[in-house]
């Protein structure tokens, strides 16, 4: 076997037979292997109140890389090709970090590291990217604390390092996002993990001024930044009180995207707000307004290009007029003129109790319709499979696996074509295909198509592998395709090799 670091190797055994490789324009057109389906398929991975992972606090390091390998293989296996890892859910760390205190939903004590001592989001991105997934590292910007919490807070949480920051807030703990200070903060946070991780994108939900709570008697409470309201004010500020907190979500959004593009361009950035913007938007619709009600202008944020990738949180179904999901997410894609992804959130956790399978079937095709991709809620209810629902999803829908769509406002520019060589061993009648980059660009996968018996088989891989994570195949392809694929989806020209075999009949036959 042949392995040979940067390439990427094809065994083949075929009891001998002599072949003879033809490259390039001699292929006929005929031997072109079918174009990929570009589709971001992704599903949030929750740990705020482990919801997802680690099934509770305090498991073994053995038991919660066990139970995150689950969930990356069941990825793997469904088809899909990002997971939306939750590192950040309330001032708090899934990995090892020096502005913040480890999370009690990994060891059930706040400021308590893994022990023995690992690093969760780099165990993440690195078996994440063995098995060809992209991992987004998603953080809640403002939530200090999580009604879930339970053990005691570690002294440097940010509440009691600098308590001026932090707002009580109904249940909750809660950055107020009108200090200054406390942007600044997120945004080193968010800014570390991308630095000192090798993750494909970053990522914000619907958390930025809390939804609102309830006092004892029932009355909503209003958020309690009155100092920095009243700071703002003394400075000369002429927005309204709710103008002004829609600017300081636009503002930290904004500064997110720009400081990610400078520190690394291809490091995608992804927002995920409530899936209505306003009642009325489209005519139909009702619901809650998002606008209103935490502030948050998404539309704008949209309009502007302050990100890379949209996926509003659309976990409706297709028939009721008053939230459907078909109609808002026309209405996204109209309103979506910088061209960027749409990626809806559909609520897979619904399957098996209020929606039947087909529901999220039909979901698929109509967001294959209007945008190229979309994300589950959550990775949990693939794993629990309801009604079969998960398996019947790679059976009818995933049939093939997808590339992520290219992102050509970051690069346009694709790696060099694959170049192949051929050993042929007579003695132990295997044959070695193997392919390598060109160019200067280091390919985060390849795209390896094989057509055997008129029949083409897709396989995407890691830009790391040497050697084809298979048997060797006992029936020689007819034709190999290879394609080198960048961090940003551009895809290389296709690296074509075919191969004529002469059958030799053995003596005494």
């Amino acid at each position: 076997m042949l392995r040979k670091v940067g390439s990427f190797s094809l065994i083949l055994a075929f009891a001998g037979l002599p072949m003879q490789p033809v490259q390039g324009k001699d292929i006929a057109l005929t031997s072109l292997p079918p174009p990929i389906r570009r589709e971001f398929r992704g599903a949030w991975v929750a740990t705020v109140a482990n919801i997802d992972w680690p099934s509770k606090p305090a498991l073994s390091v053995a038991q919660q890389q066990k139970e995150l390998l689950a969930i990356l293989d069941r990825a793997a296996q469904l088809k899909l090709n990002a997971i939306i890892f939750q590192v950040r859910p309330a001032c708090d760390a899934l990995y090892a970090s020096k502005l913040e205190p480890w999370s009690e939903y990994l060891t059930g004590q706040m400021g308590r590291p893994p022990a023995p001592f690992y690093d969760p989001l780099a165990f993440a991105v690195t078996q994440a990217h063995e098995r060809g997934l992209e991992l987004h590292a998603w953080f809640n910007p403002f939530r200090a604390r999580h009604p879930s919490g339970k053990s005691t807070v570690a002294a440097n949480h940010i509440s009691h390092s600098r308590p001026g920051l932090v707002r009580s807030y109904g249940r909750q703990l809660w950055l107020d996002p009108g200090e200054k200070d406390v942007q600044e903060h997120s945004l080193a946070v968010i800014l570390d993990v991308a630095r000192r991780y090798d993750v494909d994108g970053v990522h914000l939900d619907d958390y930025f001024y809390p939804y609102q709570e309830k006092d004892a008697s029932g009355k909503m409470l209003d958020f309690p930044d009155d100092r920095s309201w009243k700071n703002y004010v003394a400075g000369g500020g002429k927005l309204s009180r709710a103008d002004w907190r829609r600017e300081n979500v636009h503002r930290f959004i904004k500064t997110l995207h720009d400081r990610i593009k400078a520190e690394k361009p291809w490091v995608k950035v992804g927002l995920s707000p409530f899936g209505i913007w306003r009642p009325g938007f489209p005519k139909q619709i009702k619901g809650f307004d998002a606008y209103e009600g935490i502030y948050a202008d998404s539309k704008q944020w949209l309009a502007n290009g302050w990100l890379d990738y949209f996926a509003p949180q659309l976990y409706w179904a297709i028939a009721p007029p008053e939230q459907s999901f078909s109609a808002l997410l026309k209405w996204w894609a109209d309103e979506n003129k910088r061209s960027r992804h749409l990626w809806p959130g559909i609520a897979s956790t619904k399957v098996g109790g209020a929606w039947r399978p087909e529901e999220i079937f039909q979901q698929i095709q109509i967001s294959r319709q209007l945008s190229n991709g979309h994300i589950y809620w959550n990775m949990g209810s693939l794993m629990r499979n309801k009604a079969g629902w998960a398996d019947l999803l790679a059976q009818a829908v995933y049939a093939e696996p997808a590339l992520v769509p290219a992102s050509p406002w970051l690069d346009d520019k694709p790696p060099g074509k694959p170049q192949f060589t051929l050993t042929n061993a007579a003695v132990s009648g295997e044959a070695t295909i193997h392919w390598q980059p060109t160019g200067e660009e280091k390919p985060w996968l390849w795209l390896v198509q094989t057509k055997t018996a008129g029949q083409w088989r897709t396989e995407i891989l890691p830009g790391n592998r040497t050697v084809k994570p298979n048997e060797a195949v006992r029936v020689l392809p007819e034709v190999v395709a290879v394609t080198a694929v960048d961090r940003c989806g551009n895809a290389s020209p296709t690296a074509l090799l075919e191969l004529k075999k002469t059958v030799q009949t053995p003596a005494g036959r």
